[in-house]
């Protein structure tokens, strides 16, 4: 029986992780055992990365909402509640949308919400 020579596996291996690697600096991009953690850290990051960039645009699109409602006498909370309360269902990414390239149909929007909102009541002042 022949004997089996294993180098053409293991180079294929390596070549894999140098592969995806690219681009790295120092011993990271071209010293096997250094290169395979680099590989494996950055897929981790990557992992946890594609969970949080979901939460970071829908904070950026909170925060371009309250910028947007702020000249109208809102914040962004009571412009939701106002929202919630004219039975207009639009999320806020398509509400940040509209406020940076249509800002006359977020203004209807914005006084629609606006008109749902109850005027807040005044309160007696004490004399003394």
């Amino acid at each position: 029986m022949s004997r089996v020579k294993r180098g053409v596996t293991a180079h294929a291996k390596h070549k894999k992780v140098y592969k995806a690697a690219k681009g790295f600096r120092g011993r990271r991009k071209n010293t096997i055992r250094v290169a395979k953690q680099a590989v494996e850290k950055a897929g981790q990051y990557a992992f946890r990365d594609r969970k949080r960039k979901k939460r970071t645009f829908r904070a950026l699109w909170i925060q371009r909402l309250n910028a947007a409602v702020r000249p109208f006498g809102l914040n962004y909370s009571k412009f939701i509640d106002g929202l919630a309360k004219a039975n207009l269902l639009v999320d806020r990414k398509v509400l940040s949308d509209l406020a940076i390239h249509e800002p006359a149909a977020f203004q209807l929007i914005v006084e629609k919400a606006k008109a749902a909102i109850p005027a807040p009541a005044e309160k007696p002042r004490a004399t003394a």
